[in-house]
């Protein structure tokens, strides 16, 4: 029997650790899988171990040398069609510079559902 479509694998990046539990709580419950990472650095090493990943979600205010936008960067470098959502609280999307073309914003506080209902268009998934 030929085995139906695959669970959409997405890249969850966001060092607060109660957004990034609920967020990855109810993307499973929508069936993503997900990838969860708290820095940019830990989320290129999934981007180069998982080549199933179909969508990266990551907030542009991370720890360490790479933030939101620098992966961003690094990812569509590597990965040209990848879909990618930035989330802030601090920034609008007017005032990014530096956010990859075809990529969206979406601001915090956001509701988990409104993360599952965009990233299921992104990804073309039936709700």
């Amino acid at each position: 029997m030929g085995r139906g479509p695959q669970p959409t694998k997405v890249l969850l990046v966001e060092d607060d650790t109660l957004i990034s539990t609920v967020v990855a709580d109810e993307l499973r419950d929508h069936g993503f899988v997900v990838h969860e990472a708290t820095t940019g650095a830990e989320a290129m090493s999934y981007l180069d171990s998982e080549p199933d990943i179909a969508i990266l979600f990551t907030d542009i205010n991370l720890p360490g040398d790479v933030d939101g936008r620098e992966l961003a960067a690094r990812a569509r470098a590597k990965r040209p069609e990848l879909p990618i959502v930035y989330a802030s609280g601090r920034h609008a999307p007017f005032g990014l510079d530096g956010m990859v073309t075809r990529s969206l914003f979406l601001p915090k506080p956001y509701r988990p559902a409104e993360v599952c209902a965009l990233l299921a268009r992104l990804t073309e998934r039936p709700h």
